[in-house]
């Protein structure tokens, strides 16, 4: 393995030890590329090496499970490296072209839909959501879910007049990002509050203070601390 770099205070890794051996050996010397079928790029260096990338869309939040099967396949059916691309598809590379289809097999027989490039609907790059943030009322992983079940078909066809990107946010903040189609999620109607529950999950000074037209308000119900929505100031 290539020696690590110390790292810095900001800016990416060094990616060069996790990149594929061609990759690394044929690094800025690439003389042709290629698009063989959706979700699989070719490219040949200067050295006549090659090198094929198998595309597949996968959530963007993942467990251990679903990470470990990825890298299982990998191991099986690939060379053994992967990565992981800004709109949360796995990019599988290997040296051989004779391992392109049972790789692609072993992905479809997972559930992992092969796609994403050229003329096609790209996975749809999203906000963190209620995993992380404790902005939005909205979390926009189930919204990006509901989305591509029905973009499916454009996700593994190259039949769009040009390549699409998408995008969903939580909020108005829009830190899902820039995009062709971008998607804000937000509810129409004041939230409801599950009174039997606030006191013991929730931290009303934070959900208080986050409320940015001061719509949500402490409140006493049956005797136990919750909260209430003035719904003339609620902004949904």
């Amino acid at each position: 393995m290539a020696e690590l770099r110390p790292p810095i205070e900001s800016g990416a890794p060094d990616p060069m030890p996790y990149m594929h051996p061609v990759m690394v050996k044929n690094y800025g010397k690439w003389s042709f590329h290629s698009h063989p079928k959706p979700g699989v790029l070719y490219h040949r260096a200067e050295s006549g090496d090659e090198i094929w990338t198998v595309k597949a869309g996968t959530q963007r939040q993942m467990d251990h499970y679903t990470i470990r099967e990825l890298a299982d396949i990998a191991d099986q059916y690939g060379d053994g490296f992967v990565r992981f691309t800004a709109r949360s598809n796995i990019e599988y590379m290997v040296a051989d072209g004779s391992k392109v289809e049972p790789l692609i097999k072993a992905l479809n027989d997972k559930g992992y839909p092969i796609g994403g490039t050229a003329n096609s609907v790209s996975m749809i790059a999203h906000t963190q959501g209620w995993l992380h943030c404790d902005i939005p009322g909205t979390d926009a992983s189930g919204v990006v879910k509901a989305l591509m079940d029905e973009l499916y078909d454009d996700f593994v066809k190259c039949e769009m007049p040009n390549r699409v990107k998408m995008s969903t946010s939580c909020c108005e903040i829009n830190c899902g990002g820039q995009a062709d189609i971008a998607i804000i999620v937000q509810h129409t109607k004041p939230p409801k509050i599950n009174h039997d529950l606030v006191a013991n999950v929730c931290e009303r000074p934070s959900v208080v203070a986050r409320c940015p037209v001061a719509a949500i308000r402490p409140a006493l119900v049956n005797g136990k601390p919750s909260l209430e929505v003035d719904e003339k100031k609620c902004i949904c």
